[in-house]
């Protein structure tokens, strides 16, 4: 699995080959986060999720394929855990 994050965009490549495209806009926090903090990620869940430890994170690859955005609550000052949480 990659991830590559860039202005607009957050695309997952999954380990089948299927690649997901999806709005920046549909995640504040990558959307709010610092080059570095994008580019910090970790394979969850078995490979089926994806965390990123500096913002605390987390989307499940289901949720992408859904096309599930992120709760309201999910932002730079939120505490609780991140959208699509595996």
């Amino acid at each position: 699995m990659s991830v590559s994050i860039d202005d607009d965009r957050l695309i997952v490549e999954l380990m089948d080959g299927r690649a997901i495209s999806v709005p920046l806009a549909w995640y504040p926090r990558l959307a709010n986060a610092s080059q570095a903090e994008r580019e910090h990620w970790e394979l969850a869940g078995a490979g089926y999720g994806i965390h990123w430890p500096d913002i605390d994170e987390d989307l499940s690859t289901e949720g992408l394929l859904q096309g599930a955005r992120a709760p309201r609550e999910s932002s730079p000052s939120y505490s609780g855990k991140g959208a699509n949480a595996y």
